[in-house]
């Protein structure tokens, strides 16, 4: 399977509204879920967790841990729930990820890392298993860590590693800041699918626009972009002509909407508050003109009592003068 062209995990933003949302816009690209605790898969609420559209696939469940047997029982469960792919989280900063002893401090237990991605493979064997890594972490040299974590992990069944290119800084930067401030080293990546030819390697940190993509494609596996597809996701509707040539016409903006709409009809009707909708597709008429009413009229609209799909139909009548037939009428 693929990984030419993925979308990074993300908390509170790769929810399943949203990997719904963008499979509208591309059917190639590889969707990666929030990152989810092996205790949160083992012990809550399976189906509201894990549950996902047909659509989404290839879809990947990232992971967070560091038990390798609560690890391999939750890479199981969402095996049996379907996902092409179990990713564990080595790259997460953040201050409440660090004290339960995963994400990106684990880039300081290689050995402990390999465990988990065994008991992860043996768990699994009909999904692939996968790291999503940083350079290195604090005063670590990324050239000689990364290259010894790769052939460690590999060891221990993974051939898909995600590597941001940025060393994180454990102490004195917020998450935000981990995205942002370390300078992000590309070419230390680039040598890593030299080294290790045989690995599906991935780029990730820094990418925000397709052509950027493109100008990796030719060293690397594939890219992985994170906010800059979320905060703009219309790019996504050139990557499958662009990156995986395609030659279906990409779809209009408000086509994609037109799509939305049943697939949100159908949520709402089940319960769901349309703001947990709107509120991924804020910028798909980013840079647009009409893009701020359309934003503004979701925004302010969404959480009204009673709230339902048709405020997407009034918001793309801003935008475009008409709503869409089907739903003119209740607009």
């Amino acid at each position: 399977m693929s990984h030419r062209f993925c979308i990074a995990p993300m908390m509170a933003c790769t929810d399943r509204f949203d990997r719904y949302f963008l499979r509208l816009l591309s059917a190639r690209a590889r969707l990666y879920t929030e990152m989810l605790t092996a205790n949160a898969v083992r012990f809550g609420s399976r189906p509201q967790l894990l549950g996902f559209d047909h659509a989404e696939h290839p879809v990947a469940l990232q992971l967070g841990g560091s038990d390798p047997e609560a690890l391999a029982q939750a890479a199981r469960i969402g095996a049996d729930y379907g996902y092409d792919e179990i990713n564990l989280n080595v790259g997460c900063p953040s201050d409440r990820v660090q004290s339960a002893r995963f994400g990106a401090c684990l880039m300081a237990e290689p050995e402990l890392v390999a465990r988990c991605v065994a008991a992860m493979r043996a768990a699994t064997p009909h999904a692939p298993v996968s790291v999503k890594c940083r350079i290195g972490i604090d005063d670590q040299a990324p050239e000689e860590i990364l290259p010894r974590f790769i052939r460690m992990v590999r060891e221990a069944g993974c051939d898909i590693f995600i590597i941001h290119a940025r060393k994180a800084w454990l102490k004195g930067l917020n998450p935000k800041q981990n995205r942002e401030v370390p300078p992000l080293d590309y070419a230390l990546v680039h040598q890593m699918k030299r080294e290790f030819p045989g690995l599906t390697l991935v780029l990730n940190g820094g990418i925000e626009t397709l052509d950027q993509a493109e100008g990796h494609l030719g060293r690397m596996d594939g890219v992985m972009l994170g906010r800059a597809a979320y905060h703009d996701p219309y790019l996504l509707a050139e990557v499958d002509g662009r990156l995986f040539g395609s030659v279906t016409p990409p779809p209009s903006r408000a086509e994609v909407v037109e799509r939305l709409l049943p697939w949100a009809e159908s949520q709402v009707a089940q319960g769901v508050p349309v703001f947990r909708i709107t509120r991924h597709i804020l910028g798909l008429y980013r840079g647009q003109r009409g893009g701020r009413a359309w934003r503004r009229h979701l925004t302010e609209n969404a959480h009204r009592p009673g709230a339902g799909v048709e405020i997407i139909s009034q918001a793309l009548a801003l935008t475009t003068g008409a709503a869409p037939a089907r739903t003119a009428a209740a607009a």
